[in-house]
């Protein structure tokens, strides 16, 4: 279910509709955007709690961000530009689409949402605090999103369990599945990368020329599977039917979604089976 929802969500960082609501309220740069949209609905707070939630950032990078950005926007502003850019980005993607079959989609996916325990989970518990979209698309993505940053929430939960700092977990998907180019814009040095990268070393998870053991993919695997059984709720609160059901609907908008987000984005999204 994470590679149908996780779509819908993914349209605010690339579509140009989403970052063009940003910028019209003030928020030039991808990195204002995104810090403000993703922290709205924790209201004006500053970097630390952000840092901490967020995970993967240095903290330097949230710093500079936040709570700068609230001199340009408002909380509720940025809430409502991310939401506005989102609904456009997929009413573009969507159009073919009746409405009835997005409703229907907005509505098993607002149950599946609700079905979640948000305890332990601060940005997802925030996003499921904010108020019921009015329109379908505007319910579909925000029950996305809720759903998108309660896994979050999950994994992030995971990796700490397991013994793994922010820079130690780039270096990993660095070294397994993932571009660097991408996740080195997350405002780590190259001091940090480096000792990141030599931890992973000296626990067994990396060789010494920087190759994945077996050590490491069973420790990852691991930190998958907990992701995963912390964020089966809302499906098995949905029960089989009904989230067949919902897959089925979401399908055609995740396909439609993937063709604005890019195949080696950080996400690392995989593409959706025929």
């Amino acid at each position: 279910m994470w590679t149908h929802v996780e779509p819908l969500h993914a349209v605010t960082y690339f579509h140009p509709r989403a970052r063009a609501a940003y910028e019209a309220i003030g928020l030039r740069g991808y990195w204002r955007g995104y810090f403000a949209g993703r922290t709205a609905p924790l209201g004006p707070t500053d970097a630390a709690p952000v840092i901490a939630a967020f995970f993967n950032f240095a903290p330097p990078m949230v710093s500079r961000a936040l709570p700068a950005i609230w001199r340009l926007a408002t909380p509720d502003e940025a809430l409502r530009a991310r939401l506005t850019g989102a609904v456009q980005a997929l009413a573009e993607l969507t159009y073919e689409l009746p409405e009835a079959h997005l409703a229907e989609a907005a509505e098993l996916l607002e149950t599946a949402a609700t079905g979640a325990d948000p305890a332990g989970r601060v940005l997802g518990a925030a996003n499921a605090a904010l108020p019921r979209g009015e329109y379908p698309l505007a319910r579909l993505w925000q029950a996305a999103t809720t759903l998108r940053e309660l896994r979050g929430d999950g994994h992030v939960a995971a990796l700490v369990a397991a013994g793994l700092d922010p820079a130690e977990t780039l270096a990993w998907r660095v070294a397994v599945d993932m571009p660097a180019l991408h996740l080195l814009g997350r405002g780590w040095t190259e001091q940090q990368w480096a000792e990141a990268r030599a931890r992973l070393v000296e626990r067994g998870w990396l060789t010494a020329d920087g190759e994945p053991t077996q050590t490491g993919r069973a420790g990852f695997q691991a930190v998958e599977e907990a992701t995963d059984r912390a964020a089966a709720r809302p499906w098995l609160s949905l029960g089989p039917d009904r989230t067949d059901r919902l897959r089925e609907l979401l399908d055609p908008v995740a396909r439609a979604c993937h063709t604005v987000i890019p195949p080696d984005s950080p996400i690392g999204l995989p593409a959706l089976r025929s």
